[in-house]
């Protein structure tokens, strides 16, 4: 045991005897230098939203054709898909009854006028009384007024097209007995289509009467335009979005009543907008983060974001015109961390 000890202090002794005097150093690890990453600067942007919603072509006017009485169908004058001018006449049902009763009516009329005649010469000369002149007059105000009603019979006989259009197809035949819960057939006027759509109701302020929007029909070739004429009163309660109907004064092959249309519409206007790449954003669980440069140190900005496309995104609070914010590197970045600037990028470039 002692000869080790021996051994021992042998072999260590000189080590010690050539650090006597000094401080000994242990091994340290380098400190990481600054993390390099690309910046890009904020500046002020006109901005718009690019919403692209769903809507409708459709007619201009569509109606039902319904006979407001009941009758025979004893003239058709509907020839499917034809255009028909206002006032063209479409049915005629069976009216000669009441042909019948109309000529009882004028020739009653004449009878009571002749009689009106000559007790207005008798009343002259007081050959009658007045009461009896009277009765004679009211008898003829009455049949004229019994005329009028019987016209208006014979009137609502005759289906007539409400206005210029298109007709539909045909859903009676000559001598059918219809009512008016039939529709014989239907009538569009489509010279002018409307295109119906909604918008959110977030931007139910920005649209009015008059305003120009784009759209394109399910496969067509090119971007139509149409002028809005007219919106909903309010904001449906279930949707929470505002019916508009537009004016399309376009006369194209591919415009057709009823087909599907893709709305694009420049919302959300922004006149000094502080736009920055997608990727600079971090998403967090309750917010959004962004890394602003400070001098060469990073900080941690929370954010809220307003309008986006596919590049960019707008920062509604947190940022200023002028500030630099960085875009790469994000996930090798802590806070206070040092950062080296590589290149600078700015807006569309």
């Amino acid at each position: 045991m002692n000869k080790r000890i021996a051994i021992l202090c042998i072999v260590t002794l000189p080590f010690l005897i050539s650090c006597k005097g000094k401080k000994v150093e242990l091994p340290s690890v380098n400190k990481p230098g600054a993390v390099l990453a690309e910046g890009f600067v904020v500046e002020p942007q006109v901005e718009s939203e690019n919403v692209e919603v769903p809507g409708s072509l459709l007619p201009m006017e569509e109606t039902q054709i319904r006979p407001e009485v009941t009758g025979r169908i004893v003239k058709l004058n509907i020839q499917e898909g034809s255009m028909v001018k206002r006032g063209e006449l479409l049915v005629k049902l069976f009216d000669q009854d009441l042909q019948a009763q109309m000529k009882k009516l004028q020739v009653q009329l004449d009878i009571s006028n002749r009689t009106v005649d000559r007790q207005r010469d008798l009343l002259a000369i007081n050959g009658i009384s007045q009461q009896d002149f009277d009765l004679s007059a009211l008898a003829v105000d009455n049949l004229k007024a019994d005329i009028e009603t019987t016209k208006i019979s014979i009137s609502k006989t005759e289906i007539r097209a409400p206005y210029d259009g298109k007709l539909g197809l045909r859903n009676v035949s000559l001598g059918a007995y219809v009512s008016p819960s039939d529709i014989l057939t239907s009538i569009r006027q489509v010279n002018q289509l409307k295109l119906d759509f909604s918008i959110p109701e977030k931007y139910a302020k920005e649209i009015g009467v008059g305003y120009s929007v784009r759209f394109r029909v399910d496969g067509g070739n090119k971007d139509h335009v149409a002028t809005v004429i007219a919106t909903e009163g309010n904001v449906d309660p279930v949707t929470r979005t505002l019916k508009i109907k537009a004016i399309v004064k376009e006369n194209h092959p591919e415009l057709l009543p009823g087909v599907f249309a893709k709305v694009n519409l420049q919302l959300g206007h922004q006149s000094n907008a502080l736009m920055v790449p997608s990727q600079a954003v971090i998403p967090m669980a309750r917010s959004k983060q962004i890394i602003l440069l400070q001098k060469d140190s990073a900080k941690f900005l929370t954010v809220e974001t307003g309008i986006r496309d596919s590049v960019y995104v707008q920062i509604v609070t947190g940022l200023k015109p002028g500030d630099t914010i960085v875009t790469t590197g994000l996930m090798a970045i802590r806070p206070k961390a040092k950062i080296k600037i590589t290149k600078l990028n700015y807006y569309g470039k």
